[in-house]
This record gives structure tokens, sequence and C-alpha cells, in this order.
């Protein structure tokens, strides 16, 4: 049994599942993967089904009828997690685009680094450590999180990041059912939630790399909504109670 699970939303990643599978697998501390797949059409839930025979114990999936969004999916494996007593719940990619080594650093970081939210950075202090993004997305992106951080007040430069550890604490104490964004804005308000939770959000370096194999999900809309998104999040705060961590 490990402490950690892995979550993993797919959709279309056939040319990355089995690799991704693999690499967390072959890593020296034992994690598990919870696998969220979004009704892929290309054969990715087949692929994890085969692996599943040789991972009994240690690679679950949750199949889900349709492409219902990255928060939902997210928000469906916290919730499978925390029923299971997973002590460590992480959320990575699968597409290589966040390194499977770098587990490691995040869980070092809520287990000996008094983080309780670790979050895989790609822009600590003010170095951009991304790797074959075009230039256009590496700008929007970083004044992006420049943007959130201003008008949010979150004391952390990579505000949109998806690469993450949290305490089970962490997701037993936010409402889940309170988070409203689905897209690139959902990393925004549970960074947020977090945050007014009372919770302590540590930043670790990391490479970000773009993906090689398969199709971007990232779109304008998703854009769109983060940008609007953090408004109407920061204006709602001031009307509402969060639950706060436990002293």
């Amino acid at each position: 049994m490990s402490d950690s699970i892995v979550i993993i939303p797919t959709y279309n990643e056939k040319e990355n599942i089995e690799a991704i599978i693999r690499a967390v697998f072959s890593l020296p501390k034992p994690f598990h993967i919870l696998i969220i797949d979004d009704g892929s059409p290309d054969g990715t839930a087949d692929i994890v089904k085969r692996l599943q025979g040789e991972f009994q114990e240690s690679l679950h999936m949750v199949e889900r009828k349709g492409k219902l969004g990255l928060g939902t999916a997210y928000i469906a494996g916290f919730r499978w997690s925390i029923e299971h007593k997973y002590d460590f719940i992480f959320e990575m990619d699968a597409d290589f685009s966040h390194d499977p080594k770098d587990l490691l650093r995040l869980y070092e970081a809520c287990t000996t680094g008094g983080g309780d939210v670790a979050i895989g950075s790609r822009y600590v202090g003010h170095v951009v450590n991304v790797i074959n993004w075009p230039i256009g997305r590496v700008v929007m992106s970083y004044f992006a999180s420049t943007y959130v951080r201003i008008v949010t007040g979150l004391k952390i430069f990579d505000t949109t990041a998806g690469f993450k550890c949290y305490r089970r604490e962490v997701l037993e104490t936010i409402e889940l059912d309170k988070i409203r964004f689905k897209g690139y804005a959902f990393q925004i308000e549970m960074k947020f939630t977090a945050f007014k939770c009372g919770f302590n959000i540590v930043e670790v370096p990391i490479v970000f790399s773009n993906r090689v194999l398969g199709v971007s999900k990232m779109n304008g809309g998703i854009f769109g909504e983060a940008f609007f998104g953090v408004l109407s999040l920061k204006l709602k705060s001031f009307f509402r109670k969060y639950p706060q961590k436990k002293k």
C-alpha cells in the first residue's frame, strides 16, 4: 500500500499513457495511479485496462462518458482518493510536460518542507523554466500568473500550475462541491480556496516541457474563463466564509 496517489486525467492520450504509467511506477518511492478517462475514442482506456492486469493493486481507473472538463475530472479523482484514504494526492498531466521524477520533490515538500500544498512551479521568482513552448504562449502564461497574483493576493508565482501535491486534509477541508470552474481557471480556484482556508502553499521549481506526442487541449476559451473567472472569484470571496485549517 502507498500513502500517495497520482491522478492523471486523460482524453486521447494513447501515445503517452503506457509510458507515463511505467515512469511513475519505476520511481524509488511507491505511488499509486488513478486515471480519470473521459471516454477517449482513441482507446486510451483499453491500454490502461491491459496494464491493470500487470499492476493490479496500484493502477486504478474511473471511466466517464464524454469530455466533461479538467476540473470535474480532478474533483472526481479527489473524492475517490479521499474515500480510499490516501494521505498525499497529486495532479499530473499524461503528456510528460511534468517530469514524473519531480513527484518525489513535491512529496518531500509536503512531508518535510512544511507544505500543505506543493506546486511544481515554472515561474519561481522571475525565472521562466519552460521548454519548447511558442514564445507567445510563454508570455501569455507568465502574465496570466502575474495577473492572478495581483487580483487574488496569492503569494505564489505560478498561479496556474497543474502539477501539484495536496495533503488529504486540504481536500477534505475545501468544499469541493463549491468549486465552479472546469477548465484552466480550475487550477486557480483550487489554489485560491486552499489559501483562503489557511493552508500553506509552497513552490518547487521544475522545468516544464511542451508535449511531444498527442494534441494539446489548450484553447482561447480556456484563457477567457481564467481572466474573467479570477475577478469573479475575488469578488465572491468577500461574501463567503471559508472553512479553516485545523490548528
